[in-house]
């Protein structure tokens, strides 16, 4: 007979603004309210917009907790990061949480009075390496590794979207204990596919080197169809990526951006470095064919049901997207192939998937306890 297994009803979240990880960790909390369990939502960098406000307003269960502190890989002064820590802590002694999950890294080295998972979305040495082929300054770089490694090695789990990135943060910071691989999920409901129209789409920051966009916008003039990029081109530095040839519609909202998957005839993201891709899999619930970045990343997530360019290889990209538009029956396939895939993604199988930790968690520490008070 098994014992059973301590209740999950509070979690405290970190997230950011900019990226991905506000959408996941929206999916995520609203998963864990339909399971009962209420989410203190701690965001860092830019202050949410109306539209993420609103959004988080409809989760039940859910407390937003927002600041102005800078996020850990724009590399800012120590004493930021430390005035963060002291906020994060401050919002936990009120909220009590079971477990502290944590979106970010330096965070996991503080004492917190409960469990704590670092999950590992992204990390600028894993993004250097897969960009310029080598890794960063240490000059520049060597306290982010650091604040890393700590963070990491402060914390009782370490949760990574896909395999290929579990393995990248082994390879930088290891080795490393307790880790488990969960992916993304999304709702399909959210993301269906309307009428197809002749162009082809990409979503993200515009100035992520990572992203690889702008080669798209470069084989953009040997296209037959147009091409749109949906995302932010403003970099944190202050420079903005200049590109010709492409439509840009900037940032856009959640339903926005559904609608643009929805008619979208190809979605195309040849990136160099994707620890999963938020924005594919919406696009393939969309029913988009795919043309992706050839890395192992998106190989494991996407198996068979996408075409692959080498990033480097801005000839071959041009020519399997003028493929696609003159193949309307391999288009369909290759849509129908997406949105099959998509669907093992789903944000039932993510909030399953972490509440399997979070449980693990409370009976390790439960574990940990016992052995403890009986020696």
């Amino acid at each position: 007979m098994t014992a059973e297994r301590a209740s999950i009803q509070r979690v405290l979240m970190t997230a950011d603004t900019v990226g991905g990880i506000w959408q996941y960790a929206l999916e995520l909390a609203r998963g864990l309210s339909e399971h009962g369990v209420n989410v203190a939502l701690a965001t860092l960098g830019e202050q949410p917009n109306a539209e993420q406000r609103h959004a988080a307003e409809a989760i039940s269960g859910l407390t937003l907790h927002t600041s102005d502190w800078p996020l850990e890989w724009t590399n800012p002064p120590s004493d930021e990061l430390d005035h963060a820590g002291e906020w994060l802590l401050g919002i936990t002694a009120d909220f009590n949480p079971d477990v502290v999950h944590l979106n970010n890294y330096f965070y996991g080295a503080l004492r917190w009075p409960a469990p704590v998972m670092v999950v590992a979305h992204s990390c600028v040495y894993s993004w250097f390496e897969a960009v310029h082929g080598a890794l960063p300054p240490e000059e520049s770089w060597g306290r982010y590794r650091k604040g890393v490694d700590r963070g990491i090695s402060g914390a009782d789990m370490l949760v990574a979207p896909s395999a290929a990135m579990l393995a990248s943060m082994e390879r930088f910071y290891g080795p490393l204990h307790n880790t488990r691989v969960i992916a993304n999920g999304r709702r399909s409901a959210e993301f269906r596919p309307r009428n197809k129209r002749g162009r082809i789409l990409a979503a993200g920051r515009l100035w992520d080197e990572g992203k690889n966009i702008l080669a798209l916008a470069r084989v953009a003039p040997r296209l037959t169809w147009p091409v749109r990029l949906v995302g932010d081109v403003h970099h944190p530095s202050g420079r903005r990526s200049q590109f010709t040839n492409v439509e840009w519609i900037g940032s856009a909202g959640s339903r926005r951006i559904a609608r643009e998957y929805a008619s979208a005839g190809i979605y195309a993201l040849p990136a160099r470095y994707e620890p999963f891709g938020l924005s594919i899999l919406e696009a393939a619930l969309a029913g988009c064919p795919l043309v992706l970045g050839d890395i192992p990343s998106l190989r494991e997530v996407w198996g068979r049901a996408a075409l692959y360019v080498k990033p480097d290889d801005e000839r071959g990209l041009a020519n399997t997207l003028n493929n696609l538009i003159d193949s309307p029956m391999e288009r369909q396939s290759w849509g129908v192939r997406a949105r099959h895939r998509a669907r093992r993604y789903s944000a039932a199988r993510m909030t399953k998937g972490y509440l399997q930790a979070y449980g693990d968690l409370l009976d390790a520490r439960e574990t940990n306890r016992r052995m403890e008070v009986f020696g």
